[in-house]
């Protein structure tokens, strides 16, 4: 029995998790700083690790080894419970790792105008903060948190359409992208997820799980795409057919117009 200032069973210094992970102390409070390890229990001004900071930091290592990025790490297990065993944070990279986020990109506000071809707009910038899409650092610095959606964005500024245009349509966007999404995870879950639980989570099944995971996003972007396509398409052709049908008013109206005052 413990008084509470004495290491329970299994528990470790931060010396001892480094050496039981082949880290240095070093790395252990690098990682620690950046949200990738729970903190220890302290006692005192001394910290204790347990197995789950074990398996964290072995989790870590074996995603570096991979080439995966400190930054792309921390986004995996941003969500994961922090005493997580093993099995459990097996599952939780097994399904977040096909769906995390691209490398974040930081530019200054200079290049960012001069990539957008626009006047600075700092209204602009709180909007594409509030989307979601970049954060405001120190200075003049930007982390742009999508970076393939940005420069889609300018490619349609390029193309003659408002800033203020692409934020409003984007907003619309964001909810019906979030509908569609929930619609492919809930056919996920109810099918392959559903059948893993109820043949009890089999350890040996978490390599298929995270297969099937691997390959969702791709098959319903592509579908979503099919989809999207298709509905582009008949929306052109009604908008066109449209206005073309009042542009050819307008002239029938000049030309009578024109007749009427020769």
């Amino acid at each position: 029995m413990t008084t509470g200032d004495e290491p329970v069973r299994d528990e470790l210094t931060v010396d001892q998790l480094a050496a039981a992970v082949g880290m240095t102390v070093r790395n252990v409070r690098a990682y620690a700083a950046r949200g990738l390890l729970p903190p220890p229990r302290l006692v005192g001004r001394t910290g204790w690790y347990g197995p789950h900071h074990v398996t964290r930091l072995r989790l870590v290592r074996e995603m570096l080894a991979e080439g995966y990025s400190l930054g792309a790490i921390e986004r995996t297990l941003a969500g994961a419970p922090d005493a997580a065993g093993p099995t459990a944070l097996a599952l939780h990279r097994a399904l977040m790792t096909p769906f995390l986020a691209e490398e974040p990109e930081e530019i200054d506000r200079a290049t960012l105008v001069a990539r957008s071809g626009q006047p600075a707009d700092p209204a602009l910038l709180d909007q594409l903060e509030d989307l979601g899409l970049l954060e405001r650092l120190d200075g003049e610095r930007l982390r742009v948190l999508d970076p393939t959606l940005l420069t889609a964005g300018l490619q349609a500024v390029r193309l003659g359409i408002t800033p203020a245009a692409l934020v409003a349509a984007q907003r619309e966007v964001i909810g019906l992208v979030e509908q569609a999404a929930d619609v492919y995870v809930g056919m996920f879950r109810d099918t392959v997820w559903r059948s893993f639980l109820e043949d009890g989570a089999p350890p040996d099944r978490l390599p298929q799980i995270g297969e099937v995971v691997a390959q969702v996003q791709p098959v319903a972007a592509q579908a979503l795409l099919a989809s999207f396509r298709t509905a582009m398409a008949r929306a052109v052709a009604a908008t066109v057919e449209a206005e073309l049908g009042t542009v050819a008013e307008s002239h029938v109206t000049s030309a009578a117009v024109g007749r009427d005052t020769a």
